[in-house]
């Protein structure tokens, strides 16, 4: 599948930005606070934290605050309406610390070890982000003792005991309903 194409079909972004609406409702932000959920993650100030899948950018303004000035939230989707929306969202809320790019998370083009927090909220399982190749990418982009936070939306499925058995991270802990893992040397 190409994913680059993918992500710039006029009909994939118009669906994705009705659905974005739906996702960044007030409704959702009462019942599921974002700031919660990253907490679970265990987001801190001065982070360099990537966030796959930003999506509308219902967790991006809030990662952003949560890690300050001192740190970098790199907002990455598919998407092209998607990360022109999380950009100008975040530059009209005067956060110059999201840097909101369109690019495949199978091929991030990040350096080695260079991401403290990897956010996988919502995006997996997911048939463009096959565990098999998205595994070894945030493998490779974590930093030895940087954290994978994996939380899962509709189902769990089957991904905790695939992240486990991929043999790449090892689980440190479950809150807020988030799984946190680090990766293996």
């Amino acid at each position: 599948m190409n994913t680059e194409r993918l992500g710039q079909s006029r009909l994939i972004n118009l669906a994705a930005l009705l659905g974005g609406k739906l996702m960044n409702s007030p409704l959702r932000h009462l019942l599921m606070p974002p700031r919660r959920t990253l907490e679970g993650a265990g987001i801190k100030p001065g982070q360099t934290v990537l966030e796959v899948g930003c999506g509308s950018g219902f967790f991006t303004l809030e990662a952003a605050r949560m890690i300050g000035d001192e740190g970098l939230l790199i907002a990455m989707d598919p998407l092209s309406d998607f990360v022109a929306n999380v950009a100008d969202k975040a530059r009209e809320a005067g956060l110059g610390n999201v840097e909101a790019i369109r690019r495949d998370a199978l091929h991030t083009g990040l350096n080695d070890n260079s991401v403290d927090l990897a956010l996988l909220f919502g995006v997996v399982p997911f048939p463009t982000l096959p565990l098999g190749k998205l595994l070894p990418e945030m493998h490779r982009v974590l930093r030895p003792e940087g954290v994978m936070a994996v939380w899962l939306f509709p189902t769990k499925a089957f991904v905790p005991g695939a992240i486990v058995r991929s043999g790449l991270f090892m689980p440190i802990g479950k809150k807020n309903g988030v799984y946190r893992y680090r990766p293996k040397a």
